[in-house]
């Protein structure tokens, strides 16, 4: 879609649902069942109850629909979102926006792990259950307890379509998919009369590039998709599993992958037992990340006029951070990538440990060739996830429907992604760049970035190189690292203490 180009949007609401309160999330009332394709908007609210940070909460949840037409004002999206309101509190609390990634994800991983105020049982987050029964319990690290929260789901994911008549090419992109977002973030606004809360966005993995643009289209300008001035801020962008520098590495020569990515392999050799005794997993990682910029940086410039001596002081020293021996550094020429690490680590026990969480691993045996499904961290929390969101939309929130929740499509969306050079192309960018130009247009914006040290997809030393190379105010800007993987709120401990996190971001961000 470009800039001439505008979407309107509408935000009336046809069907309102309200239950009578009932403890853990039960629903009362009658349940709308809805056609396929049908356009009409829907809403459905029900009454809970929930134990929160160690308190019973009561709350409002509610399942919407947003239909986003097109020019000509013909229905073409139909956006959903899944709405979380405390009882009983000022009008002036915070709201999160939450959304996760792909591009071509819904936002079942923040909406089911930990974020709202119910979630997939999992007693132990690295060995999960991967066949049913599955349960849901109260989250007790649920962002709810502090700030209003709405889940959304973009255009081909979730329960969100294009509807007859509707172009791909309008929402399928950065700056389309960015005016999407912000116009049912606009809309949530005026239907639920909170303009003047506290306004959070809060985007995980890709949903990186679509808090910052969305950011950007809030406010809107001249040049803004539509043309038009909107003038909607925030107080805070949240960034978990941050993906700043989309295709940024790979050409030969360009060194900064391996530079960034040897803090990962150290935290990950740390929690498999691979490094010496006594170290911590936070001394682990600052000295990777210090050889990163000293010795290491240094032998890799120097390319192929590094002397074998040089070569081989660098590979003993990689081995003892990594846990990689060091003939394989050698072999590699000193650079190994994240996908050959995670084969080598544990290849003596003749296992892989997880791309998306490293704590988590699989037989390497019959290891098959798809690099979500096979992944040993997504491949065995995905079942879980899946089940208890089908489930606890049907059974609590109310919603039945013959259309079926897609978890991440990457055939009609994420293989269609335009990001500026056409469908399919992924050109390299530093998003936090852009970040830089949301942050002086609106100067009293903070951003919170949340990495998880057995992130291999999208690491702490990737993100922490695309902030210090862009222009951002690193005063308003927080990089923490926490000990889990793509998603750092998996599992109790790191669960906790990102909700502690965000509450002192939040609060913090609120005041003048």
């Amino acid at each position: 879609m470009g800039v001439g180009t505008e979407m309107n949007r509408t935000t009336g609401f046809a069907l309102a649902l309200v239950a009578a309160t009932l403890p853990n999330g039960q629903a009362s009332g009658q349940s709308k069942t809805l056609a396929t394709g049908q356009t009409a908007p829907v809403r459905i609210t029900t009454e809970h109850v929930a134990r929160i940070d160690g308190k019973q909460l009561r709350y409002t949840a509610s399942v919407d629909q947003t239909i986003l037409n097109d020019t000509l004002g013909k229905p073409a999206a139909s956006i959903f979102t899944f709405s979380y309101v405390a009882k009983n509190v000022k009008p002036d609390r915070p709201i999160i926006f939450i959304f996760n990634g792909g591009p071509g994800s819904s936002s079942i991983w923040t909406h089911m792990g930990a974020l709202a105020p119910r979630r997939v049982d999992l007693p132990d987050p690295i060995n999960p259950p991967t066949t049913a029964p599955f349960r849901m319990v109260d989250s007790p690290t649920s962002l709810l307890a502090f700030a209003d929260l709405v889940f959304l789901d973009p255009v081909g994911t979730g329960y969100s379509r294009m509807l007859p008549g509707g172009r791909a090419e309008d929402f399928l992109g950065i700056t389309q998919d960015a005016r999407a977002t912000a116009d049912v973030v606009l809309g949530w606004l005026d239907t639920h009369g909170r303009w003047g809360s506290p306004k959070f966005m809060l985007g995980e993995s890709y949903g990186t590039t679509r808090a910052i643009l969305t950011s950007q289209a809030l406010m809107g300008g001249v040049t803004a998709v539509g043309g038009q001035l909107r003038g909607a801020s925030l107080n805070g962008l949240i960034i978990l599993g941050p993906a700043f520098d989309i295709n940024a590495f790979g050409v030969e020569g360009d060194d900064r992958e391996f530079l960034n990515n040897l803090p990962t392999m150290a935290a990950t050799a740390w929690v498999h037992g691979k490094l010496e005794q006594g170290l911590t997993l936070e001394k682990a990682t600052m000295a990777a990340q210090a050889f990163a910029r000293s010795d290491y940086l240094q032998g890799l410039y120097a390319g192929n006029s590094l002397s074998d001596a040089d070569r081989h002081r660098l590979a003993s020293r990689l081995a003892e951070i990594s846990g990689i021996p060091e003939q394989a550094w050698i072999d590699a020429n000193l650079r190994l990538t994240l996908r050959d690490f995670s084969g080598l680590l544990l290849k003596q026990e003749g296992k892989r440990v997880g791309a998306y969480d490293a704590r988590f691993t699989l037989p390497a045996r019959a290891e098959g060739p798809d690099p979500v499904a096979d992944d040993p961290a997504m491949g065995q929390y995905t079942p879980a996830f899946s089940a208890a969101l089908n489930s606890y939309v049907r059974d609590e929130l109310g919603y039945k429907t013959d259309q079926p929740y897609i978890p991440i499509d990457w055939k009609n969306v994420f293989f269609r992604w335009d990001r500026g050079s056409g469908p399919g192309v992924i050109p390299p960018r530093n998003y936090a760049t852009d970040l830089a130009i949301s942050m002086r247009r609106n100067p009293a914006l903070r951003v919170f970035v949340a990495a998880g040290y057995y992130d291999l997809v999208t690491t702490y030393g990737q993100a922490d190189y695309a902030l210090a190379h862009a222009a951002v105010p690193r005063d308003r800007v927080v990089l923490k690292g926490y000990a889990s993987g793509h998603m750092p709120y998996l599992g109790d401990d790191t669960a906790r203490s990102l909700s502690t996190d965000l509450k002192g971001f939040v609060e913090a961000s609120n005041r003048h």
